[in-house]
C-alpha cells in the first residue's frame, strides 16, 4: 500500500483528501480553487531528509532571519556571478 504523501484541506468547506502523490494533491488545490473560488491548502507528510534540510537551511518557513547562513546550499549575494542575475 502507497504512504499518504499529503492532505489537502479547505477552510472554508469541508473538503479534505490525501494523496500518496504530490502532483495529484496540487491539482486538486488548483480544480477546487476553479470550482468554488476557495483556498484550499495541503501538509506534506513524508519528504526525503535532504529536502527537509535544504529548506530548513533555506528558511523557507518565509520568517526573516530563519535562514542556515553557515549552510553549504546558500551562497552570499556578493559570490553570485553575473550568469545567475535576470534581466527585468
Amino acid at each position: 500500500m502507497a504512504s499518504k504523501r499529503a492532505t489537502v484541506t479547505c477552510p472554508a468547506c469541508e473538503l479534505e483528501e490525501t494523496f500518496t502523490r504530490l502532483s495529484a494533491a496540487r491539482s486538486r488545490i488548483e480544480d477546487h480553487r476553479a470550482e468554488t473560488g476557495h483556498e484550499a491548502t495541503w501538509e506534506l507528510h513524508r519528504l526525503s531528509p535532504g529536502v527537509e534540510q535544504a529548506g530548513d537551511d533555506a528558511g523557507v518557513c518565509g520568517k526573516p532571519g530563519c535562514a542556515n547562513a553557515d549552510s553549504p546550499l546558500r551562497r552570499p549575494l556578493a559570490r553570485r556571478s553575473a550568469d545567475d542575475e535576470t534581466e527585468t
